[in-house]
């Protein structure tokens, strides 16, 4: 790889629901972020009155996928999902927040997969103590498994709708 040579990554941001009041301000936050003007169609989300949807495909510089997710924390009311492909000597994330769980990081797979360090099997293993139920608890929490239960129906309400492609420049 040339000195000069810029490595950059992709990923996808998905709002599964907002109030719609909400929609210029996540505009802003991305736009802040992305350092550029952002569009999204926001589309009605079935599962609720009054709640809206978007997704778009970002490219930036990695770590940008860590800043998008937390510039979209703190509002009432909103789910997302941002996601970062892997880039040379970076593991790929996913950040998905709830209202009621807040926000959970996972580092993913090129196949999507999520990737549980060996580390943290340990200390799972050493704070279960043996207990084959504490461990299936523990090793669900790192998996998401409660974040992905929660959001699942969001997701299939979004089926179909348009992704926007944006890039971050410079």
């Amino acid at each position: 790889m040339s000195a000069g040579k810029r490595i950059s990554t992709r990923g996808v941001v998905f709002i599964h629901s907002t109030p719609t009041a909400l929609c210029p301000h996540i505009t802003w936050a991305l736009e802040s972020v992305l350092d550029q003007s952002v569009v999204l169609d926001w589309t009605e989300q079935p599962l609720g009155r009054s709640l809206k949807r978007a997704e778009f495909s970002w490219t930036g510089d990695p770590g940008t996928g860590a800043v998008l997710a937390s510039a979209l924390r703190g509002w009432e009311g909103v789910r997302y999902e941002v996601t970062e492909e892997p880039t040379p000597g970076l593991d790929g994330s996913r950040w998905s927040h709830t209202p009621t769980l807040g926000i959970h990081h996972a580092t993913i797979s090129a196949s999507g997969d999520v990737v549980l360090h060996e580390n943290r099997l340990r200390e799972v293993i050493t704070l279960a103590q043996g207990a084959g139920e504490a461990v299936e608890d523990m090793i669900g929490e790192l998996l998401g498994e409660a974040w992905d239960a929660e959001l699942e129906p969001f997701r299939h309400a979004g089926d179909g709708a348009p992704v926007r492609w944006l890039h971050k420049v410079g």
